[in-house]
């Protein structure tokens, strides 16, 4: 079945569809599907920002839609950059100039107390434009020097010490078995396919 993602980012697109092989879905990106139109996020939650991209491209396309917001939850920062993840430092910001605001914050604060999660809400808007949402989380902890090649984000400096490496030094399988993303996804096809 055909899934529309309301993302104009094409490695979540990547992530998704990585993560759907073999469950019968086809994830679109909203670009390829012939979408594009101008989502504001000015919800208060990653539930309401998911939903707000579901519906605005299910408007359009009267198909499956399915949203994710997901962000980097820092404790010590009270749970930010949180929602405005992507957009921390600027919306035109590189994940470095967002690492290097996130170490001069912490300054000063443990290696013990640096833990963080990752969220992912995503909202499916079905043709008939009834909807649900679904949430996965990982925790972590915040490392010093970014690590890996692997992901995109935050994945560098998110260490699961679990598995002793950063999201971005795990090989893909790996990561979407234990990542917020893969959680959520997972959560959504089981729903859907009720």
């Amino acid at each position: 079945m055909r899934l529309i993602i309301a993302t104009g980012n094409e490695d979540k697109v990547r992530e998704i569809d990585e993560i759907l092989q073999g469950t019968g879905f086809e994830a679109v990106s909203m670009k390829n599907a012939g979408y594009n139109p101008v989502i504001v996020e000015d919800g208060k939650t990653f539930e309401e920002n998911a939903l707000i991209k579901a519906r605005a491209v299910h408007s359009l396309s009267k198909e499956y839609v399915m949203a994710d917001d997901s962000g980097l939850c820092i404790d010590a920062l009270n749970g930010a950059p949180g929602i405005f993840s992507a957009r921390f430092c600027g919306e035109d910001s590189t994940y470095e100039e967002k690492f290097a605001a996130i170490f001069e914050m912490l300054k000063g604060v443990p290696q013990d107390e640096r833990t963080a999660h990752f969220v992912c809400a995503i909202a499916v808007v079905r043709p008939d434009g009834t909807f649900f949402t679904v949430r996965g989380e990982v925790n972590g902890v915040l490392c010093e020097t970014p690590a890996g090649e692997n992901g995109f984000g935050y994945d560098p400096i998110f260490y699961v010490p679990e598995f002793k490496m950063t999201t971005a030094q795990m090989p893909p399988e790996q990561k979407h078995a234990i990542s917020h993303r893969g959680k959520a996804l997972r959560a959504m096809v089981e729903k859907l396919s009720e």
